[in-house]
């Protein structure tokens, strides 16, 4: 019986550490092809643009992320703060910055309660009338970004086939051990998925932290209002723009997300929302991700070996699984997002890998997800109702 139980567990290893391998050759693949794609000519002529940045509450670095949008290198452009009333306390920083930086165009709009199940969509829609330019960066508090960022994700929206520009990002720890590994995941995981998506398919979505549009391709999507029903709503600005046949551009400028999570709870109901809404988003693709981790088949592998009394052939596989994610997390980590600490810590990456696939697992016991405490149930094509 032991020898039957570990052959099924000694086949299960095996086409797990085949697929996972499979698929870190495609993000080396990948990873090599976003390095070597062309660089963003450099535009004389850049127009007004509207940064849109609704906040909600206190959170680690805001105002470092914030500052940053004032520190850009940009001839012309306006930043639009939006929050659900006067009492949020990020207004508190956001008016401080404004009276720093007086010289930048600054306003605030205040939404009220939400009547959209995602609230961020809400704020937007208010938000995009008061934008005086046709070019729109919308971004999250929780992002900090370089002086250029503007300048390389507005200047693809130049060519009118171009309508979406989104951005890969490295993740930064807001302290402590399971924000560090979140962050990790970040910078490793979710970006080894987007560059082989990009790869195999092309661009069909967007990142929620940073995404450059136009008002005439929100237009013909419906309007960002039309996005209030959905969970993943950067992932539906993609989706849609690309439906009406406008490009989605994956720039080569890298923002910083900050990982906010500090508690193992808080960062497990952050990353199980995230994963259930890719689940309810891309429901094909996501069931296919559980044969993208090692770490999972790497353990079963040395499982199946002290069954079948044969030790160093589970040490074996669970070490080929170890090795295969230390090179994923360097290769994509430090050398597409330049992400130092995927270096420094590729060592710990395979525990990431491994809470991933846990993670991977709980996506799918349920359908109700938290959100900035407020509990949804996702539905069809992941839209959300509020429970």
């Amino acid at each position: 019986m032991l020898r039957f139980v570990a052959a099924v567990l000694f086949g299960l290893s095996g086409i797990g550490l085949l697929s996972s391998t499979v698929y870190l050759v495609l993000v080396i693949l990948a990873a090599r092809r976003f390095r070597n794609s062309p660089e963003p000519a450099n535009q004389s002529a850049l127009p007004p643009v509207t940064v849109l940045k609704p906040v909600h509450g206190l959170e680690p670095f805001l105002e470092r992320n914030l500052e940053s949008f004032f520190l850009q290198d940009y001839p012309d452009f306006e930043i639009i703060f939006g929050a659900r009333d006067s009492g949020d306390p990020a207004l508190r920083i956001v008016e401080s910055l404004r009276t720093k930086y007086k010289h930048i165009k600054t306003s605030v709009v205040l939404s009220g309660a939400p009547q959209y199940p995602n609230a961020k969509v809400f704020t937007l829609e208010k938000m995009v009338p008061r934008a005086s330019t046709q070019y729109l960066v919308i971004t999250d508090s929780d992002v900090v970004v370089q002086p250029n960022c503007l300048r390389e994700v507005v200047a693809p929206l130049l060519d009118p086939a171009n309508g979406v520009v989104t951005c890969l990002y490295r993740g930064l720890p807001a302290g402590g051990f399971w924000s560090r590994l979140e962050a990790l995941g970040m910078s490793v995981e979710l970006t080894s998925g987007v560059l082989v998506a990009n790869m195999l398919e092309g661009m069909k979505f967007a990142l929620g932290p940073t995404m450059a549009t136009r008002k005439d391709v929100l237009d013909s999507i419906g309007g960002v209002g039309g996005l209030g029903q959905y969970c993943a709503d950067d992932y539906m600005l993609g989706n849609l723009a690309d439906r009406q046949g406008k490009r989605v551009i994956l720039s080569k400028h890298i923002i910083g997300h900050v990982a906010m999570n500090t508690s193992v709870s808080a960062s497990l109901v952050h990353q199980v929302r995230w994963m259930r809404s890719t689940r309810f988003s891309r429901s094909a693709g996501h069931v296919g991700t559980g044969l993208t981790y090692a770490i999972p088949f790497g353990l079963i592998g040395f499982v199946g070996g002290l069954l079948a009394h044969n030790g160093l052939l589970g040490i074996g596989l669970f070490a080929f699984a170890y090795l295969n994610r230390m090179i994923q997390a360097v290769a994509v980590g430090r050398d597409v997002v330049g992400d130092p600490e995927s270096f420094s810590y590729c060592w710990l990456y395979p525990l990431r890998d491994l809470i991933g696939f846990i993670v991977w697992c709980c996506s799918f016991a349920g359908s109700e997800i938290v959100w900035r405490s407020e509990r949804y149930r996702l539905v069809a094509d992941g839209k959300m109702i509020r429970v």
